[in-house]
């Protein structure tokens, strides 16, 4: 569905993005797990056209669209979760998932429904300051489901929101690959790599290693939780 080859991006002469090459297969939830300032989100920027690459390439269903703008790659089926999602003042939930259900092939309650939302209480509520964090993040995977992507790109949807919520979005995001969709999940915890079927741990814009989620999940905790120099990849571990 997805591979990136030999990504590099710098920023004031930084490498952010170093050489990264990674593969996501249809109808997978591959996470991607770092420690902050590692790279995730600068390669989900690369992987939507926000940023341009230095060199490598980017193909999505066999096609290169290294070139192609945000709004090609969304055409082609593309779309990404902002880690602070917008507010729209004045717009009602129904409203926005409306926005997002062009084609009208799924119902916005049932999109509700799939993370947690009674259609009945929050259809009618405005997507300002008035939604906590967690049901923000909840009504922003709703819109990403009746969008019906091929590819979602979610970062860090499971930052900042009350404990509450996130069995919620975690049933949201694997409602997405229920439903067809291929999802780049980024985070920084290890609790969403319980829905992944593989994961991958970036450090210094670099793949280190690739793997099952079990795998990744512990290799994180015993060297990235600790880790005192961050974004200097140990000797051999990649």
């Amino acid at each position: 569905m997805l591979e990136v080859s030999q990504l590099c991006y710098n920023s004031n002469g930084q490498a952010i993005v170093d050489d990264l090459t990674l593969s996501i297969g249809k109808q997978e939830i591959h996470a991607i797990i770092g420690a902050n300032g590692t790279g995730k989100t600068t390669l989900a920027y690369l992987v939507m056209g926000i940023y341009s690459p230095f060199t490598g390439s980017v193909f999505f269903e066999g096609e290169d669209i290294t070139a192609c703008s945000v709004s090609e790659r969304a055409q082609k089926g593309i779309t990404l979760a902002w880690q602070d999602p917008a507010r729209f003042e004045g717009l009602k939930v129904g409203e926005y998932l409306k926005l997002s259900n062009k084609n009208g092939s799924r119902a916005i309650e049932d999109c509700l429904s799939m993370v947690g939302l009674l259609p009945s209480q929050f259809l009618n509520r405005s997507v300002d300051e008035n939604l906590s964090g967690g049901e923000r993040r909840r009504v922003e995977l709703a819109a990403v489901l009746a969008m019906q992507p091929k590819l979602a790109i979610l970062d860090e949807v499971d930052s900042g929101i009350d404990m509450a919520s996130l069995p919620y979005i975690m049933q949201g995001v694997s409602a997405m690959k229920s439903q067809g969709s291929s999802v780049l999940l980024i985070t920084h915890t290890k609790d969403a790599l319980d829905i992944a079927d593989r994961a991958s741990l970036l450090c210094g814009g670099k793949v280190l290693q690739t793997g099952s989620p079990e795998e990744m999940s512990q290799w994180f905790g015993d060297h990235c939780v600790i880790c005192n120099h961050i974004n200097v990849p140990e000797e051999g571990s990649a």
